[in-house]
């Protein structure tokens, strides 16, 4: 298997890591703070690369980069879906999936047909995502809209340093680094820890913390930022798909229209094309 195709494997397998997490979290800041979700998630994953943890140089500052970023997209997030839905929160988070080629435009890179790719998978989300008995925008959704933002510049800036650094020691920096922030962050709303739901704590830092990073880091080592924001936006389609077999919720013919143009985009972005080109 070639380290491309080796990339587009464990970025698939991300999304579908990820997929289960919406749940899991939208519950948990039921009775715990988001600070101290994210803190104590963080933790635990970066105990788990504690063997690699030993850094300087070029990694050290790259990863801690790396880390700013991820803390303020988990803790946007986090702060949203207190106050947003869950289906909601998957749809503006997948607006990183056009903000990531809008970027790029900026420092003259051309997605090319990936634009339309990034599209119709946004496309597929809002169908999948729609709910009409939803409220109308509120302030969760604004927070999400920044972790939007925050993931886009996270995706970009990890494709740069993945190439660059091996990926266990680059891992184990991004999570302590975010582990710290987000310790900073927790005393100044010195939230209760009495009621630490820990299934769900240990889940998401061992799983779709500490093994999602690292096979993001090793997959955008291998892929370009811009198929791997199409590749992630399979993340809602998954979400959904367990919901579906696992809660009895139903998906409805405009979700099931959704996840199939989400499919579509995400095969059509997975056809190597090449790297993107620089304007002349």
């Amino acid at each position: 298997m070639s380290a491309y195709a080796r990339g587009l494997l464990y970025l698939n397998l991300v999304t579908l890591l990820w997929g289960t997490t919406f749940v899991v979290v939208k519950d948990a800041v039921e009775t715990l703070a988001p600070s101290a979700l994210v803190f104590l998630r963080f933790l635990l994953a970066a105990l788990f690369f504690l063997p690699w943890s030993r850094v300087q140089g070029g990694v050290l500052w790259a990863g801690l980069e790396l880390a700013f970023w991820l803390l303020l997209g988990y803790a946007t997030q986090a702060v949203g879906l207190q106050y947003t839905s869950a289906s909601r929160s998957a749809f503006i988070t997948a607006l990183n999936v056009v903000l990531v080629p809008l970027l790029l435009s900026l420092v003259g890179r051309r997605p090319g047909r990936l634009w339309v790719a990034a599209l119709l998978a946004f496309l597929g989300v809002g169908l999948l995502s729609y709910d009409p008995r939803q409220p109308p925008l509120n302030a969760g959704d604004a927070w999400t809209l920044a972790t939007a933002l925050t993931y886009a510049l996270y995706i970009l800036r990890l494709e740069v340093h993945a190439k660059l650094y091996p990926p266990l020691p680059l891992t184990a920096v991004q999570l302590w680094g975010t582990a710290l922030l987000a310790l900073l962050w927790m005393g100044l709303e010195r939230p209760s820890l009495e009621r630490v739901p820990w299934g769900a704590v240990v889940y998401l830092g061992l799983i779709a913390t500490a093994l999602t990073t690292w096979l993001q880091t090793l997959g955008q080592g291998r892929v370009p930022a811009l198929q791997a924001a199409v590749i992630y936006t399979m993340e809602p389609v998954w979400a959904t798909l367990f919901a579906w077999a696992l809660l009895g919720e139903r998906i409805g013919l405009m979700g099931a229209v959704g996840g199939a143009l989400v499919l579509l985009a995400t095969l059509w972005a997975q056809i190597p094309t090449g790297p993107l080109r620089r304007r002349d």
